[in-house]
């Protein structure tokens, strides 16, 4: 465990720092979930990058038989199970390596709030976060990057003593707030759009050319 003024890092920084491929990713993945920095993404990758060891750990265990292995790959499949991560039943060490960085981010507070239909733009669900406006279970929570898990998922609200839970407030009275994508819509295939962009306008039709009069 340690000693607990000794934290220990809960990321770890790209081997090499200059990268065009992976820093065009990261930035894309920073605009669409509304993180704060690069920090944040590393750490929902530290968390993919353990939970998908575990599973390699235990695969190799379960080879050769070893039961108290197979007790723990039930236990590690109900824990992600629970979290959202992967399906409640039906599932295997395969799934768990076959895991991405946006299932991680999927499932952090700041996006729940705003697929929820609580903030209009996935910074302005970190924003109400951060400032405390927000409550899981009746419970006041002000860490926009927690993992939530299915019972939670469903008890995420304003917070009772928040301004914004009113109505009337005019925070939410700018606009109609987005909520959750319909299924079977084309947001379906590619993914919820998370950067809060509005649409572009289409630039106006240019005017006819006045037709000369004939004398």
């Amino acid at each position: 465990m340690g000693d607990p003024k000794f934290s220990r890092a809960k990321f770890e920084r790209p081997s090499h720092p200059w990268e065009a491929e992976r820093i065009k990713a990261e930035n894309e993945l920073l605009k669409k979930y509304g993180l704060k920095n690069k920090k944040e993404l590393w750490r929902s990758q530290y968390i993919l990058r353990r939970f998908r060891q575990r599973a390699r750990e235990l695969q190799a265990r379960v080879r050769t038989g070893d039961k108290q292995a197979e007790k723990e790959r039930e236990q590690l499949l109900r824990r992600l199970g629970r979290l959202g991560l992967l399906p409640l039943e039906g599932t295997t060490l395969d799934d768990v390596l076959a895991l991405d960085v946006e299932a991680v981010l999927s499932r952090r507070l700041q996006t729940l709030t705003f697929l929820k239909g609580l903030a209009f733009t996935p910074r302005q669900a970190r924003q109400f976060i951060v400032h405390g406006h927000v409550s899981v279970g009746g419970r006041r929570v002000t860490i926009p990057g927690i993992l939530v898990s299915r019972t939670q998922e469903n008890v995420i609200a304003y917070d009772e003593r928040s301004g914004i839970s009113n109505d009337l407030h005019p925070v939410r009275q700018q606009g109609q707030i987005p909520g959750p994508p319909a299924p079977g819509g084309a947001e379906d295939e590619e993914g919820p759009d998370l950067s809060g962009d509005e649409p572009a306008i289409p630039p106006p039709e240019p005017e006819p050319a006045p037709t000369p009069k004939e004398e």
